[in-house]
């Protein structure tokens, strides 16, 4: 079995496959670690049950989650001797790794020196290796990276033109994030199509509370809307998204906020809960933007223009586009957004289908534009901890039964 992890500062969400990753045996979460209330959820099969103690640390929630795929009434495995291979998901891999890897202590040593890159994300990755190494030293740990999809993006797009010399010494470059979703769900949707995936050139649209753009160009990233941090791009569920750097100096400078200040407001502050006032849950806006509520109407027109700006963008960058395709949270569960978004892109070939995008099924990869469509548009639901066990499998050569 493969044990897939995701480890944060103070949650750690796992998922057991079996050894040819076409089942999820268990999966759950722990969440706040070292905090009052500390909790974890368990699914084996049809049993669910939440475990409610304390949970001083990662090291205690790794032996609870243990604890927990081992127990005699709604565990998955009889002997920690079933598991043999655990999948790691790993944020920052910079410009040092360009696709999964095997982890050993060369590879920690690379990754701690990537944390500067990502301060919030890349020390919980590590907190989490560590832990399940020491609790597993005897199976193959592997490191799959949001950013390594990315590497194959071309220096002009992924250079940014402020002083080379600073860039080089500091790695300031758009690196991209939402990767291994991207490159699960440009292979299924070469699969779905029954196309190979070289024929494609897809925009594919991540679109979650975190929202990324990628423009995928014979399965390869060639552009993608997040950058350097996570809060450039199209608007998210308080994230800006693009706006003029200048706004940080004249905050800073004529308003008085200090950086701290402004860095809590385009992360925390902004994106739709920033323009509705209401809320960071699509959900909502769209219910309130049919009520009437007009700063709610404004924040789901926004949010489907840059979307949209973004799609002609990429078409450009590829010399055309032949898929569309929504994933994640929003792109898979909103008729509303992605009529929305490809509303007047009829230029680009991309038209849908309205029956099939409202009466679309909760889940379900389906297609949603007409059959004769020059641009096929897909909503591709995405399942980057299956990425992970594929690859973990690949790396570590685990036998298929």
């Amino acid at each position: 079995m493969i044990l897939v992890i995701n480890c944060g500062s103070s949650t750690i969400k796992y998922q057991l496959f079996s050894q040819d990753v076409a089942t999820v045996t268990a999966k759950g979460a722990v969440a706040k670690i070292g905090e009052p209330g500390a909790y974890l959820d368990h699914q084996s099969g049809d049993q669910k049950i939440t475990l409610e103690q304390d949970i001083p640390s990662h090291s205690a929630g790794f032996e609870l989650i243990i604890n927990t795929l081992l127990h005699a009434e709604y565990g998955a495995i009889s002997h920690i001797n079933e598991i043999t291979a655990v999948g790691h998901r790993a944020v920052h891999g910079a410009d040092v790794f360009v696709e999964s890897t095997v982890i050993d202590d060369h590879v920690i040593e690379n990754l701690e020196a990537c944390v500067p890159l990502a301060p919030l994300h890349n020390p919980a990755n590590l907190t989490g290796i560590r832990q399940a190494r020491a609790l597993l030293p005897n199976v193959p740990h592997v490191a799959v990276f949001d950013t390594a999809f990315h590497q194959t993006m071309p220096p002009p797009a992924y250079t940014y033109a402020l002083p080379y010399e600073l860039c080089q010494q500091h790695k300031l470059r758009r690196y991209g994030f939402h990767g291994t979703s991207f490159r699960y769900v440009s292979r299924r949707t070469a699969e779905v199509l029954h196309r190979p995936v070289e024929e494609l050139k897809s925009v594919i649209c991540h679109l979650g509370n975190g929202v990324s753009i990628a423009a995928v160009d014979g399965g390869k990233s060639v552009d993608t809307s997040l950058g350097f941090a996570t809060f450039c791009g199209a608007m998210m569920g308080t994230r800006s998204g693009d706006f003029d750097p200048g706004l940080i100096f004249h905050l800073h400078n004529e308003v008085g906020m200090s950086l701290a200040d402004i860095e809590r407001m385009v992360f925390k502050e902004s994106g739709l809960l920033g323009i509705s006032g209401l809320s960071n849950d699509m959900r909502t806006i769209e219910t309130q933007a049919a009520a009437g509520h007009a700063r709610s109407q404004l924040a789901l027109d926004l949010f489907a223009y840059m979307i949209k700006k973004y799609i002609g963008a990429y078409a450009a960058a590829m010399g055309g586009l032949n898929t569309l395709v929504f994933t994640a949270g929003i792109g898979e569960n909103s008729p509303v957004v992605r009529q929305k978004v490809c509303d007047g892109l009829a230029f680009l070939g991309i038209t849908i289908d309205n029956t099939a995008n409202t009466q679309a099924v909760r889940g379900a990869e389906r297609v949603i534009s007409p059959p004769d469509a020059p641009v096929s548009v897909l909503v591709v639901p995405t399942n980057e901890e299956k990425m992970i066990a594929l690859d973990t499998a690949e790396l570590a050569a685990l036998p298929q039964h």
